[in-house]
């Protein structure tokens, strides 16, 4: 009697053992088959730039993962530059989806019509890919670049003893820029662990700038494998961000002879964890390569990947680390949505555990998918009011294929839009009433600035060497005409297939919610058809970069002179103020931090 009352005083305890013993043993089976995610994210790249896709270059690392894993050959970005396909690579939703101030700021509420380009960033809702995975049990890291600070969303980083430093474009290189350089590095790290980050480290706030405007895979790489070292225990989720192959060719074989030139300034030393440059030029030269062309960066950053997938072989956890590489947009055509050298980019997926060797998926993908296929494969669960515009990818990962998958794909930059099909391409331009106003002020050389998607020369005007790229309509057929250059939205014989596109697109912009030309009236959009005289003058233009030259056959068309004119002048005077302003800020900084 007395040992069947010990029993039951025991049994409680023992089943309570029993219970945390079997929580405890489904949650390491539940971290067991969760996948390690490494977003391996990177600059301004072409499909031709990875030999895996067909390019004349040399990519070792990136043609075995596609031959180990999957090749998506009709992958696409939701928007062309770096900030807003950052926000999407981090969140799944459209940047013009944004509920940032920054972006509020910029386009005013959901009345009026959405210009995404680089006025968005992360909000403090902790609504990103970064805090969800952390919740649900991963953590989670970024290193190297972000672009997607804002000092409305989160005012108090720009306020007090450890604000954000603005260092001024004509600092001298030394001991006091490298100080101001780690010490926005440090920023950096806090702002990413409140946006939700469980760590950060060797982040670049956005792209490299002077005066250490020179790329250092290896100082991003440290930092990367560092972090593997640390959670190879798993699971963990890694968003690592390049600078490559932002800015010219020339820049980074340039970048190649400053090797202690770093986020943080300069460096005294760095460990050697990728195969040392002289090395590497030399491997590029017996391939029978240029080391002074392209194909230096194109296979720099191939050996930064081929040191992660190293690391993860020698602990261990190779085959089930997911490994997706893929850039922010292509090189040629951004800040426009036409396809070539634009939207679409070159992906790979490499997961052994997950995805079969060798495979291709020819279905239409975008950076929206990514997100809510690592929720998927992690098995978050994304609050409510979390929205997500894409779908996750996990049933394309068998073979490739998925029943009902979708037709086309939504894209957007400023006052662009376009909807993509496997064969056709369909883009409307809508400028706003504000801008269509200042449209019809500019002077003939202003023009392209007005009536760059973005509102800007150089990189907004990247796509104006194609003939229909001011055009409110385009319709390209993408088999046929691959560049994107013989406009047919105007042919009658393409009627039809103009009036299914746009059904297509109408269908998208309605989900989207805001105002959108004639499509969606309302707000300030407004109606096509109303610069119809200032399209026929700016196809005339010579557009080189931010060089703008009218011809003196359409000057003498026109009646103008060379005199600047009065929007030329207020321009250069703006420019001049903050100029000014900024240098006296940079001087007052400079005194407050003597003063410390």
């Amino acid at each position: 009697m007395r040992h069947l009352h010990s029993m039951q005083k025991i049994m409680p305890q023992v089943f309570t053992i029993a219970l945390l013993s079997l929580v405890f043993n489904w949650q390491s089976a539940l971290a067991d088959e969760r996948p390690n995610i490494i977003m391996f994210l990177i600059d301004d790249q072409n499909p031709s730039s990875i030999a895996a896709f067909g390019g004349d270059t040399y990519t070792p690392n990136l043609d075995r993962m596609a031959e180990e894993g999957m090749k998506f050959t009709r992958a696409y970005v939701s928007s062309s530059v770096c900030t807003p396909s950052r926000y999407t690579f981090l969140t799944g939703r459209f940047a013009g989806n944004s509920h940032s101030k920054l972006y509020a700021e910029a386009v005013g509420g959901k009345e009026n019509q959405g210009l995404p380009n680089f006025n968005v960033a992360l909000e403090r809702d902790k609504m990103n890919v970064g805090n969800v995975l952390r919740e649900a049990g991963y953590t989670t890291g970024f290193v190297g670049k972000f672009h997607l600070t804002s000092d409305l969303d989160f005012p108090e980083f720009y306020k007090g003893k450890n604000k954000w430093i603005n260092i001024p474009k004509d600092a001298s290189p030394g001991p006091e820029a490298s100080a101001q350089f780690k010490h926005n590095e440090r920023w950096m790290r806090r702002y990413l662990q409140t946006l939700g980050f469980s760590w950060a480290k060797n982040v670049y706030p956005e792209n490299v700038r002077k005066p250490y405007s020179t790329h250092n895979p290896e100082w991003t790489t440290v930092a990367a494998l560092e972090f593997i070292e640390e959670n190879k225990d798993g699971p963990f989720y890694l968003h690592l961000c390049s600078t490559l192959l932002h800015g010219p060719d020339k820049s980074w074989r340039k970048s190649m002879d400053q090797r202690l030139i770093t986020g943080e300034g300069e460096a005294r030393s760095l460990p050697e964890v990728m195969t040392p440059r002289a090395e590497l030029l030399k491997t590029i030269t017996e391939k029978g390569f240029d080391p002074d062309s392209h194909v230096a960066g194109e296979a720099w950053i191939d050996d930064s990947l081929g040191a992660i997938l190293r690391k993860l072989k020698e602990l261990g956890i190779d085959d089930n680390t997911l490994v997706i590489f893929a850039p922010d947009h292509g090189r040629d055509g951004k800040a426009s949505v036409f396809s070539h050298g634009s939207c679409q980019v070159p992906m790979i997926m490499r997961w052994p555990k997950g995805i079969a060797a060798g495979q291709a998926c020819e279905e239409l993908v975008q950076n929206i998918d990514l997100v809510p296929t690592f929720f998927d494969l992690g098995k978050a669960e994304k609050p409510k009011s979390y929205r997500i515009d894409g779908q996750s990818l996990t049933p394309l990962l068998k073979n490739g294929k998925a029943k009902d998958w979708r037709n086309h794909l939504y894209l957007e930059m400023g006052a662009a839009r376009a909807t993509v099909t496997k064969d056709w391409s369909y883009i409307a331009v809508r400028y706003t009433k504000e801008q269509i106003a200042a449209i019809k002020r500019a002077a003939p050389q202003n023009l392209p600035r007005a009536m760059s998607y973005i509102g800007r020369l150089g990189i907004g005007v990247r796509g104006a060497d194609r003939p229909g790229f001011f055009d409110e309509d385009q319709l390209y057929h993408l088999k046929r005409d691959p560049k994107e250059m013989k406009n047919l939205a105007y042919n009658e014989d393409q009627a039809t297939r103009r009036k299914e596109m746009r059904y297509l697109m109408q269908q998208d912009l309605e989900v989207i919610g805001r105002p959108f030309g004639e499509f969606i009236p309302g707000g300030n959009a407004a109606e096509p058809s109303q610069i119809d005289k200032q399209i026929e003058i700016v196809k005339q233009l010579e557009i080189k970069g931010k060089t703008v030259t009218v011809p003196q056959a359409l000057k003498e068309d026109l009646g103008v002179t060379d005199e600047p004119s009065p929007d030329d002048k207020a321009r250069k005077k703006a420019k001049r103020e903050a100029r000014k302003k900024a240098r006296e800020e940079a001087k007052s900084n400079d005194q407050k931090n003597s003063d410390r």
